[in-house]
C-alpha cells in the first residue's frame, strides 16, 4: 500500500503552517483498477491557528471530529483492489468536505450536541480562508484522480467512504453496512446482493441514511455530473474502530467491490 503525502508548496493557504499536515492524502496513486475511492472525513487534524477549535483533542478523536475507522478502511480496500484512493486531511468540524460551502452544515457551530467553541463567529472571510486550505486542494485532488484513472483506463467507478455510529438518538442501528445510492444503480444494486448474501451481515438500502437526492456534495459533484458509477459506503463505527476490525471489513468489502467492478462493462 503507498501513500502519498503531498508536501506544502511555497503558494500553500495561509492558514496551514509548516507543520501542519497536507489538506489530503493520495494512496497506491498507480492502482491499475478502473476504479476511484475517496473519504471526507478521513482525519480529525485541525490547523495549529485554530488551536483545537476550542476543544480537547479527545473529543476531536469521537465521532464529532471525523468519520472513525473509515480512513483505515478506504486504504486497505485500495490496495487490497489496486485502485488509487484520496483521503481528506482535516477534521470535518474545520469544514465538512462533505457539505456545500454555501450549507449551514459546512462549518457546524453545535455538531452532536457538542458546542464548537472555534466555529462561533466564523466570518466569510475566514470561511474561505478553510475552503481554500483543507476543502477545495482535497476536491481538486479527486477531480485530479478521475481524470488520470479515465485517461489510463475509461470512465472508473466513484466509491465515498464513510462510517456511521452503532446508535443514534437512542436507536441500535442494526446494520453493519449501508450502501447509499439514488437513481444509479451499477454499482449499489449488485454491491447489495452480494453482501446481502452472506447471512452475517445486515446490510442497509441507503440505511442508515439515504443517498436520494438531496445528497450531500461530494458524489453529485465528482461522480453524478460525469456521469460515473457510484456509490456511497457507510460501515458501523464499532465494527472498525481497531485495525483489526478494519482489516477484517476492509477484506469484506474488497472481495465485494472486486466481483462487482469486474462485471462493470468497459463503456459503463
Amino acid at each position: 500500500m503507498t501513500a502519498t503525502v503531498i508536501p506544502l508548496s511555497s503558494n500553500r493557504p495561509a492558514l496551514l503552517g509548516d507543520g501542519d499536515p497536507p489538506p489530503f492524502e493520495i494512496v497506491n496513486p498507480e492502482g491499475r483498477a478502473r476504479a476511484v475511492l475517496f473519504c471526507d472525513h478521513a482525519s480529525w487534524a485541525v490547523p495549529a491557528a485554530l488551536d483545537c477549535l476550542g476543544l480537547d483533542e479527545s473529543r476531536l478523536r469521537l465521532h464529532v471530529g471525523w468519520d472513525i475507522g473509515a480512513g483505515d478502511v478506504t486504504r486497505r480496500v485500495a490496495a487490497l483492489i489496486d485502485a488509487p484512493a484520496v483521503l481528506a486531511g482535516y477534521s470535518r468540524l474545520v469544514i465538512d468536505c462533505n457539505r456545500p460551502l454555501d450549507s449551514p452544515a459546512s462549518i457546524l457551530r453545535v455538531s452532536d450536541e457538542v458546542e464548537i467553541p472555534g466555529n462561533r463567529g466564523v466570518d466569510d472571510q475566514a470561511a474561505r480562508a478553510r475552503a481554500d486550505a483543507c476543502f477545495r486542494p482535497y476536491h481538486d485532488a479527486v477531480d485530479d484522480m478521475i481524470a488520470r484513472v479515465a485517461r489510463r483506463a475509461g470512465p472508473p467507478a466513484v466509491i465515498s467512504m464513510h462510517s456511521f455510529t452503532p446508535m443514534l438518538d437512542g436507536f441500535e442501528r442494526p446494520w453493519h453496512v449501508g450502501i447509499l445510492w439514488d437513481r444509479d444503480s451499477r454499482l449499489a444494486a449488485p454491491l447489495i446482493e452480494l453482501l446481502a448474501a452472506d447471512p452475517a451481515i445486515c446490510v442497509g438500502d441507503n440505511e442508515p441514511y439515504s443517498g436520494r437526492v438531496p445528497m450531500p456534495c461530494s458524489i453529485p459533484h465528482h461522480a453524478v455530473a460525469r456521469n460515473l458509477p457510484h456509490v456511497t459506503v457507510e460501515i458501523r463505527q464499532d465494527l472498525i474502530d481497531t485495525h483489526h476490525g478494519a482489516e477484517a471489513w476492509a477484506n469484506v468489502m474488497a472481495a465485494a467491490l472486486i466481483e462487482v467492478l469486474a462485471g462493470q462493462a468497459p463503456g459503463s
